[in-house]
């Protein structure tokens, strides 16, 4: 594993020793910006059936700092971005961790529970990624964050759930976005150390033990018109699984306001030894959407097709519209309903403060290792503010509240407050 990271932190070393003799007179220092983000956590996590831990909760403060080069000048520039991070712990116990807000012991306490494990008092993380450019074609290798139909990192906690990787992004033909990347290995968000990647169990349907570190991915985004988007893309985590992505996103105006149509397919089976098991698994999950005067009403249908649950790389998201706070409504053969309502008070006057609503039920799930007919609901509020002026712009608040109740999993209420910050450096 650290042959690797190695292997990437010098890929990354020298691209940037590469462009080091000329940089003092090229876009690379002009282009340049830095900025730090300070987040203040609360997490709290009430799971209203007390077998095991009954409760999650945390309080932390995060300190990001992303410093990101231009490119040097030439046929082909070449830059460097680093991301530093700090995670300080201001209230939490054995008892209550796991949030995945702090990094924490790989034991529990002596005489206490498996999940009794005590959490760090700080935790740092330090990411480094070297860039060339050509035209409009950029490559990029090392850290990363990337934002795939079929790999969206966990985005919710203190800080960012992150892989190493090289990825080649190109929009060198007018409307078409190419991408082409691999991935060897995963950092999750609560993790000072990289590993690598499994497929999420799903409840025991897939062998979360069973590893790779090669995860590919190719597609594009066409752009049928200004407001029509298509994308295809196609992943394969080595050795488990693969996945085609199939996507259609368009708007437009309907009467004073807009309409927005999403349709979202995945198509998922095994991958050369299947070495976390059988994978047969189709999803269609769809949405519709009608935006006016600060009121945007969404919801759509969503259903799992095949022999087992949906496929995702363990610790991330995955891109169905059911993602919510708590729950994905993604086990085998799950039907789901959702809605969604959002408002923004800028109409009112009262610009930077948002509002939404959501509200999901699935059914007719298998579960393994529950007998019968599986169905869930979830619903989910959030409040948040944004000072636009002042000494105090850029500050952020941020409620998030969500209760969830199943009857093949605890029923759970979940409350976040989110104090944020960012300034620019330069």
């Amino acid at each position: 594993m650290n042959n690797r990271i190695n292997k990437v932190v010098t890929s990354a070393a020298v691209m940037g020793a590469s462009f080091m003799p000329v940089f003092a007179q090229a876009d690379f220092v002009s282009d340049s910006k830095a900025a730090l983000e300070l987040k203040n956590y609360y997490f709290n996590r009430d799971y209203r059936e007390s077998s095991g831990q009954n409760k999650r909760e945390e309080w932390a403060q995060g300190f990001i700092l992303n410093v990101e080069s231009g490119f040097t000048e030439g046929t082909v520039g070449f830059g460097l971005d680093v991301v530093g991070m700090l995670g300080l712990k201001l209230d939490s116990s054995p008892d209550n961790s796991g949030t995945g807000l702090l990094a924490r012991s790989s034991v529990a306490e002596p005489g206490a529970p498996s999940y009794a494990r005590r959490a760090h008092d700080n935790y740092s993380k330090l990411g480094i990624t070297g860039k060339a450019r050509l035209a409009q074609s950029e490559l990029r290798v090392g850290y990363m964050v990337p934002d795939l139909p079929t790999l969206q990192p966990n985005l919710s906690r203190l800080f960012p759930q992150s892989f190493s990787g090289t990825a080649l992004t190109s929009k060198d033909i007018d409307n078409l976005t190419l991408s082409v990347g691999q991935l060897d290995q995963v950092k999750q968000r609560d993790s000072t150390h990289y590993e690598d990647m499994g497929l999420t169990s799903q409840y025991g349907a897939y062998k979360s033990s069973a590893k790779s570190d090669e995860f590919r991915y190719a597609g594009g985004d066409y752009k049928l018109t200004p407001t029509t988007v298509v994308t295809y893309q196609f992943a394969q985590l080595e050795s488990l699984y693969q996945q085609h992505y199939l996507g259609l996103k368009n708007s437009f105006k309907w009467g004073p306001g807009t309409f927005k149509t999403d349709i979202r397919y995945f198509s998922a089976s095994e991958d050369g030894a299947a070495l976390a098991g059988k994978v047969d698994n189709r999803a269609l999950s769809t949405r519709v959407g009608y935006g006016l005067n600060g009121h945007n009403l969404s919801g759509g249908y969503q259903q799992q097709y095949g022999a087992t649950p949906f496929t995702y790389v363990d610790g991330t998201n995955t891109y169905l519209f059911t993602e919510y706070q708590l729950a994905n409504f993604s086990q085998t053969n799950e039907r789901v309903w959702h809605a969604r309502y959002d408002y923004d008070f800028a109409v009112l006057g009262v610009p930077g403060l948002l509002f939404s609503t959501r509200y999901a039920k699935g059914d007719n799930a298998k579960v393994i290792g529950f007998n019968g007919e599986g169905r869930e609901w979830e619903r989910d509020l959030s409040l948040g503010y944004v000072v636009q002026s002042g000494t105090f712009k850029n500050v952020s608040l941020r409620w998030q509240n969500a209760s969830a109740t199943s009857n093949f999993a605890r029923d759970t209420n979940e409350n976040r407050v989110i104090l944020g910050y960012s300034l620019a450096l330069w």
